[in-house]
This record gives C-alpha cells, sequence and structure tokens, in this order.
C-alpha cells in the first residue's frame, strides 16, 4: 500500500539537514540560522538531488512566521524601549529611511520598477533580533547601557515593520502589484481607512478583551497541573489568535501572532508560557527559515555578483554608517557608535517576512528575493567578525585620528553634576550606581528619611529624567574613575553598588577606596560564586539576592510561629 508521506519526507529532510548544517556552522563560530538556511537551499528546487513539498514547506513557514512573531510579542518589552525612547526612536526610523533609500537607489539602477524598490529596500532596512540577542548575549553586553540602546532601536525596526506589513496589502495596487479582489473598485483612501479600522478593532479587542481572557485562560489550565495541557493551551491561543486575527479583521497572521504575545505578557504567567513553548517555537522556526532558504537559487551569486555585493554592502556598509552618525549626533560615544552599527548590519526573519509578502503581491521579482536571501546569508555569517572588529577599530581609530579622540573624550552635559548643586550632595552624600528596580528603592528609602545621595547612571535618557525632578545625578560607566569623581566620591560617606552588572564592581570599589579610604562599599549580586568572590576579597559588605530573599521569607515564617507559641 502506497501512502503520500510528502509531509513526514519533508519534515525529516529539513530537520536533519538543519541540524547537520547547523552544527557545522556553530563549529566555525557562525550563527546556526545560516545553516538552516543552507538547509533550505539543499532541498529546495534550485539544487539538484532531494526536492521537497514547497506547499507543504511554505505552509509549515506560515505556522514558524507565527509561533516566531508570538515569542518576539511575548518578549516585547515597553518599559525597554522607553528606557531608550530619545535615541531608539528617531535613529531607528532615520536608519531605516535611509536604507530603503539605498535599497530604492540600487533597485531603480537595475530597471525594477518603484514598487519593488520600496519593498526591496524595506527588506534591507530591518536587522534580526535573533541575531542580535544571541550577539548581544553572547558578549555579556545584553544588560548594559549600549546593548539596551541596540534592543531598542531594533524593537522600533520591528513595529515599524509591523506597519509596514498591515498596509502593504491594501498599497500594492498603486504600487504596481496585485490588488485583493475586493477593493479592486474602491478608492485608495478608503481601503487604507477600512485596513487601518479592522486593525484598530483587532488591536482593541486583544487589549480590552484579551488581556482579561488570556491570562483567566492561563489561570484555570494551570489549575489542573497539568503541563502538556498548558503548554497546548499557550501554543493554541497563539496559533488560533493569528488565525482568527486573518479570517476575521483581514490582519496578517504575524501581526496577530505579535499581540498574542504582547497580550499573554501581561499575564502572571508570561515567563512559564515563554519557557513552555519555546521548544515547539523554536523547532518551527527552524522550519521557516528552511522554507525561506528554499526560495533561494544560488546562481544569482554567480550571475549577478555586483548586484550582491552591492546589496552586501547597503546592509553591513550603508545601515552601519547611517546608524553610527546617528548615535554620535545624540552625544553618545564612539564604542556605543560602533556596537549598535555593528548590531544592525544585518538583516533576518523580517526581512524575509516583508520580501516573501511582496513577492505573494506580485511587487519584488524572484530576483529581488535571492538578492535579499544572499545579503542574509552574508551578512549574518560576517556579523560575529564585525562584532568582533569593534574594540581594534577603535583602538586603531582613536590612535590616528583626532576627530576619533574628540568624540570619544567631549564633554556631555550630564557627565557633571550642575555648579548649582547643593552642598550636602557633595559631603557625606550616598553614591548609588544603577537606578534600576532595586536602585529606585534605595533611593525612596533615602529620600523618605531625608539622606542626600547622587546617581551615577549609563542611562544618559534615565539622567536627563533624574535631573528633572530634581535628583543629583551624573551620565556614564562608574567603572570609569572620572564617573565616580563627578559624583563627588572622595567626600562621600557611602558607596551602593545597585547594578546587575558585575563585572566592573571590583575596580569600582578599588577607585572609590583610592579616592576615599574610609568609605563604605555595599554590593548587590545576583551569583553565588561571585558573591563568595567578592566577600572572600573584601570587596565590601555584599547582598547576595537568593540569599536575603531566603532571609526574609525564613523571618515572616519564625515570626508568624513565633505569634502562635504565644497565643
Amino acid at each position: 500500500m502506497h501512502h503520500n508521506v510528502s509531509l513526514i519526507t519533508t519534515l525529516a529532510a529539513g530537520f536533519g539537514l538543519a541540524l547537520v548544517f547547523g552544527f557545522l556552522a556553530e563549529r566555525v563560530r557562525i550563527p546556526a540560522l545560516v545553516g538552516y538556511l543552507l538547509a533550505g537551499i539543499a532541498i529546495g528546487p534550485a539544487t539538484p538531488g532531494f526536492v521537497a513539498d514547497v506547499g507543504i514547506a511554505s505552509q509549515l513557514a506560515e505556522i514558524g512566521v507565527m509561533l516566531l512573531m508570538f515569542g518576539v510579542g511575548l518578549h516585547f518589552s515597553l518599559d525597554d524601549l522607553l528606557a531608550v525612547k530619545r535615541i531608539a526612536v528617531p535613529g531607528a526610523v532615520v536608519q531605516m529611511g535611509i536604507a530603503t533609500l539605498l535599497g530604492m537607489g540600487a533597485a531603480w539602477s537595475w530597471g525594477w520598477p518603484a514598487g519593488a524598490g520600496l519593498v526591496f529596500g524595506l527588506s534591507l532596512s530591518c536587522a534580526s533580533t535573533v541575531v542580535l540577542l544571541k550577539a548581544l548575549e553572547a558578549r555579556r553586553v545584553l544588560d548594559t547601557m549600549n546593548g539596551r540602546i541596540a534592543v531598542g532601536w531594533l524593537v522600533v525596526e520591528d513595529l515599524a515593520t509591523v506597519i509596514v506589513l498591515v498596509l502593504l496589502p491594501p498599497l500594492a495596487g498603486v504600487l504596481g502589484g496585485r490588488t485583493a479582489p475586493a477593493a479592486g473598485a474602491e478608492p485608495l483612501w478608503q481601503t487604507v481607512a477600512q485596513t487601518l479600522l479592522q486593525v484598530s478593532a483587532f488591536v482593541a479587542i486583544m487589549l480590552i478583551a484579551g488581556r482579561r481572557v488570556l491570562p483567566w485562560l492561563l489561570w484555570h489550565v494551570s489549575r489542573t497541573g497539568s503541563r502538556e495541557l498548558f503548554t497546548l493551551s499557550v501554543v493554541a491561543a497563539a496559533i488560533s489568535i493569528a488565525y482568527g486575527a486573518s479570517a476575521l479583521f483581514g490582519v496578517s497572521f504575524a501581526l496577530g501572532a505579535f499581540f498574542a504575545g504582547m497580550v499573554m505578557r501581561e499575564s502572571e504567567f508570561s515567563h512559564r508560557a515563554a519557557g513552555e513553548s519555546l521548544p515547539l517555537r523554536d523547532a518551527f522556526a527552524v522550519l521557516f527559515f528552511v522554507s525561506v532558504g528554499m526560495l533561494f537559487d544560488p546562481m544569482v551569486l554567480m550571475e549577478q555578483p555586483l548586484r550582491v555585493v552591492a546589496v552586501v554592502a547597503i546592509i553591513i556598509v550603508g545601515k552601519s554608517i547611517a546608524a553610527a552618525g546617528l548615535v554620535l549626533a545624540f552625544r553618545y560615544p564612539l564604542n556605543t557608535a560602533l556596537t549598535v552599527a555593528a548590531s544592525l548590519g544585518q538583516i533576518g526573519e523580517f526581512s524575509f517576512i516583508l520580501a516573501g509578502m511582496g513577492l505573494s503581491l506580485g511587487l519584488l521579482p524572484q530576483e529581488g528575493m535571492s538578492l535579499v536571501l544572499a545579503g542574509a546569508l552574508i551578512s549574518i555569517a560576517l556579523n560575529p567578525l564585525v562584532f568582533r572588529a569593534i574594540r581594534p577599530f577603535s583602538d586603531w581609530v582613536l590612535r590616528r585620528s583626532a576627530l576619533a579622540r574628540q568624540l570619544e573624550s567631549r564633554d556631555d552635559p550630564f557627565a557633571e553634576l550642575p555648579t548649582s548643586t547643593e552642598r550636602k550632595y557633595l559631603e557625606g552624600q550616598v553614591v548609588l550606581v544603577g537606578y534600576g528596580r532595586v536602585g529606585r528603592r534605595i533611593t525612596q528609602a533615602l529620600r523618605e528619611r531625608d539622606i542626600p545621595y547622587v546617581v551615577a547612571e549609563r542611562n544618559r535618557e534615565l539622567v536627563e529624567d533624574l535631573r528633572g525632578q530634581g535628583v543629583a545625578a551624573v551620565s556614564g560607566d562608574a567603572a570609569d574613575a572620572a564617573v565616580l569623581i563627578q559624583a563627588h566620591i572622595a567626600d562621600a560617606a557611602m558607596l551602593v553598588i545597585a547594578t546587575p552588572d558585575t563585572l566592573g564592581v571590583r575596580k569600582m570599589a578599588e577607585t572609590a577606596r583610592q579616592l576615599n579610604p574610609g568609605i563604605e562599599v555595599v554590593v548587590r549580586t545576583h551569583n553565588e560564586d561571585e558573591s563568595a568572590l567578592l566577600r572572600r576579597d573584601r570587596v565590601g559588605t555584599v547582598f547576595f539576592g537568593e540569599e536575603e530573599l531566603a532571609k526574609g521569607m525564613t523571618a515572616h515564617v519564625l515570626r508568624r510561629f513565633d505569634r502562635a507559641a504565644r497565643a
């Protein structure tokens, strides 16, 4: 008996080759995503040998898009964006505009129509969140100021791309693509208005009803104690909402899944939902990248090498120069500009989604899709090298360029306390490094007891807000002696290091004691080994998060039983 096993064959070939190529990619220290794309090329119609079922692969890719966008929404943090909004929002918008114009210019020189150039340019303008997060985590800079700026920048790019995905279908006819049959006789403004109205209705329902229904559903499912049911409820919610958004509101699967993740983030079960759904999201994300690779024609590398070079130059050079220039224009140091530039010097999942939509709408030619994929493969493969080149390139430029040294050392209006600062903040004060969740609670307690303090914070925007509230604050990395000097550490009574980044703790403590031998140092840490080392080296009074939590809970339990015994 013969059975149609094309689905099983496609899954087996896709997963198997993705494992092999992904492993080889990691072994040569390039992102595994490159291996997944190569696996898709190997089983695609453009290469000899086995050819997977393209139709089945495309449907699996749609599920991958849903779960991928659901994960993006589940990890979307409005707080992270607001923390760097003054640089991330204008920077991302302007940088996307410049990259889009560069892509349109290249497409125009190749004789492509304006609509194809627009989709092509937009596809080259948005970097990969997946690649960026892995790159920052590998270098342990995700929680630094540079990392936050890069992530906030990409969040704005993701939101802008979501808007493009919403508006592209109704505008396809005007741009030279295929128009939806229902919208063919309607004026453009009416089509766009109807689309925006549908999207607004979907968003309103998700924000009003979804924020209540999804947490309620997860709470009741979690009460059953079944891990499988909980995982099923998370995946079912993501895919069902994405499908319902498309069927009822004409919204793309990607947008529906993104908002499902955003709403689920509001639930107290968001961390568990992220953890339980991660394996399935990763598996289908792999299939998404494999299916994208199946659309790539390797012959474009041989037939159009100059166009491939132009695309790679726009992604790595054009976008990076634009981003670095914008960061420097906002008076951030050279190292921050280079980190953000390296972060944006690649393209990924959103580029594939945009290019795929352009292809389906008849806007982007097949060659354009292949060029986008070629640019993604090369830029992602080169991205680790670009990151590794930041430090030597920065040192080289600083040694040979007076302008670079000026940019690195130029005056920052928030890097020193104003001359009008009251004397009580300059002598006997507490110098607090880090104004996160812990730092805020410490300053609240100090303020209630009228104890003067100075905040040292790497986030310039946060320092600007604190200054506006009348708080004495300086901008910069407290591991740099100049920052502690500006906080008047020499005459301070105490240094409190409340930042989760423990890499510079010893340097901060050593600098403080060199300038003020009698100062008391208080340190926060989340790592047990780091806590033991800090205590052994007598860096200061160390508070280990889990240990302090256990002490507090134990004290509460003992007080409760003491009261019961006395009663």
